[in-house]
């Protein structure tokens, strides 16, 4: 007999929404309009040429650069209008950290020298898997910026990154192991993860919880599982989105 467990909107347990990457969106050094199914981000990558004062305490004179993110959710990216603020909330706050911090871990602070790599992620539209969509979309707006200015790093032939990184949630839904999941089945998982990492399959970071269960070994290797078929997949789609600037 078939398995009659059909997801919301029709994929294989393992199968990713359909990812869409679009470069050079905006202005930016780097800017991608990324989307994976109903959700879509605006990431984009500015290039300052300064460090933030914490740097230079001390009368220090910086010879290492510095990568920061922040992350916001458009009024409009959600069923019911979320309102504006000036400064993020918690949550925005929480995300943001986890897009800076994935970047950081393969980012190379002395290949950039003193300036600053500002990225910038906006959600137009909200279905589930913002944070992770904006870790992959991130990461390709940050390859344009530093590819824009690799005439001016102190050692042209040393790229400022040593891999890309992507990112996906994986979960458990009605006790199955789902990879890439939408609101509906984010908002019913029992078990929800947020995994990121390299092209290369090496974790950066997982964020795992229980929402209404606990889970076991078997059932964190099978989400792992899925999760690092998700990856790859997506740093296939970020190579194939870079062509010639790809730099690994």
């Amino acid at each position: 007999m078939s398995d009659p467990f059909v997801r919301v909107d029709g994929r294989l347990f393992d199968q990713t929404r359909d990812v869409k990457i679009q470069r050079g969106f905006t202005n930016a050094a780097g800017s991608v309009l990324i989307s994976s199914g109903n959700t879509t981000a605006l990431c984009t990558a500015s290039v300052v040429e300064d460090v933030p004062d914490w740097m230079k305490r001390g009368g220090a004179v910086p010879t290492r650069g510095w990568l920061t993110a922040e992350y916001r959710m458009l009024p409009s990216s959600t069923s019911t209008r979320k309102p504006r603020m000036d400064r993020p909330d918690g949550r925005a706050t929480e995300i943001q950290r986890l897009i800076g911090r994935s970047l950081r871990a393969v980012f190379d602070a002395e290949a950039l020298g003193p300036r600053t790599v500002y990225l910038d992620c906006d959600i137009l539209q909200a279905d589930g898997g913002t944070r992770t969509l904006c870790v992959t979309g991130a990461c390709v707006a940050l390859i344009d910026a530093l590819a824009s200015i690799r005439d001016r790093l102190p050692d042209p032939t040393r790229f400022p990154l040593r891999d890309s990184v992507s990112a996906v949630s994986v979960g458990l839904v009605e006790g199955r192991a789902l990879l890439d999941l939408c609101y509906a089945e984010d908002s019913a998982a029992e078990v929800d993860m947020n995994v990121v990492a390299t092209r290369g399959g090496r974790f950066v970071e997982i964020q795992g919880t229980g929402e209404e269960a606990t889970f076991d070994d078997d059932e964190l290797a099978a989400l792992l599982s899925l999760a690092k078929k998700g990856t790859r997949e997506l740093a296939a789609l970020q190579r194939e989105a870079l062509g010639d600037v790809w730099p690994f």
